[in-house]
């Protein structure tokens, strides 16, 4: 039996999800933070040696040609597809949006069609098993917001540059963003209190004070190289306001990163809004919430009025693996749009 894997290469992370007939079995996800040199890559690959070999066919998507770690994106698309073609044994597809899927000549030559198009992926799948729906991919770096009208995903611009102006990509992401991205004041003791725009906390510290587990999820250092407890994302915060952890209460603390949190979902509730606004999406048609954010995307759903549906029950992953086919979407979607047994 051929067993298709699908990898998302990301900047940050490498998300692999396995599917027979038509089945998601396995989803996992590997730290790769891609900026740091192509070794991380081959790291990543390594770890996922295990999962990858029990696959004979390949389905890639990206969004790591983005990295720094490239002069621009060209680059960075022609470097990815020649180090996996090199690396994975097997019939190797590149996503290529629009275009469906091609060989690495093919991905080398629309370069364009390959970078960042990862979202398109998801939607499609989204469009095969909901006539209308409002897709949202809340990651650890970014959130997409991508309509589905009449069974086609119906996104106004293709390039991060045209859906940051579209609202159909907020960067913001569920940990990995810094919190001086999110907002340059917050609350404290019933004060406006300016934030330090230096990178001394992230996000993953504001939902660590909320008492989130995100042991599984955040998988990169922190902002000053200390460890996860509760207490030195406390003290990381603080920093934020020039302030110690001791300068305050925990409850007072969880005031501050409430109120962060807050903002942060209220950026997501208005890209959602400004989609909305661009499309006939029936009222009643649902949010599919996707990414290791989907909790909190189910909260923007009820903000606007509408049923939530997780990515994993929709796309039938096994019960072991919905959380993580949830957390890695594209990668499922691109490995169940290439298995020809996932649309008999």
């Amino acid at each position: 039996m051929t067993l298709t894997a699908g990898l998302d290469v990301g900047g940050a992370h490498l998300k692999i999800a396995l599917v027979e007939r038509g089945r998601t079995i396995d989803v996992r996800q590997f730290p790769c933070p891609l900026w740091q040199g192509l070794d991380k890559l081959d790291a990543a690959l390594a770890a996922a040696r295990p999962l990858l070999s029990r696959a004979s066919r390949f389905a890639v998507t990206m969004t790591g040609e983005l990295s720094d770690l490239f002069p621009d994106r060209e680059t960075g698309v022609a470097t990815l597809v020649s180090r996996l073609t090199k690396e994975l044994v097997g019939e190797v597809q590149f996503w290529m949006g629009l275009r469906g899927f091609g060989d690495a000549n093919a991905a080398r030559q629309h370069h364009t069609d390959v970078g960042s198009t990862n979202f398109l992926a998801t939607a499609t799948l989204v469009a095969r098993e909901l006539r209308d729906a409002l897709l949202i991919d809340f990651g650890s770096t970014t959130a997409d917001i991508i309509p589905v009208v009449a069974g086609s995903p119906r996104p106004r611009g293709l390039s991060d540059a045209e859906r940051q102006i579209t609202g159909e990509l907020v960067y913001t992401g569920l940990t990995r963003t810094a919190v001086m991205g999110v907002t340059t004041e917050t609350l404290f003791r019933g004060q406006r209190a300016g934030l330090a725009r230096e990178y001394l906390a992230t996000m993953a510290d504001v939902r660590r004070i909320l008492g989130a587990d995100l042991t599984d999820i955040d998988q990169h250092a922190t902002a000053d190289g200390q460890g996860k407890t509760l207490q030195e994302s406390i003290t990381r915060l603080a920093r934020m306001l020039g302030r110690d952890a001791r300068d305050g209460t925990e409850s007072e603390w969880r005031k501050v990163a409430g109120q962060i949190r807050e903002i942060q979902l209220r950026s997501l509730y208005d890209g959602a809004a400004q989609v909305l606004s661009a499309v006939d999406l029936p009222e009643a048609s649902p949010v599919v919430a996707a990414g290791i954010g989907a909790d909190d995307i189910a909260e923007i759903a009820q903000r606007l009025g509408r049923e939530v549906i997780r990515f994993g029950a929709l796309a039938g992953a096994d019960p072991a693996v919905e959380t993580w086919s949830t957390g890695c979407a594209p990668a499922v979607a691109v490995a169940l749009l290439l298995d020809p047994q996932a649309s008999s």
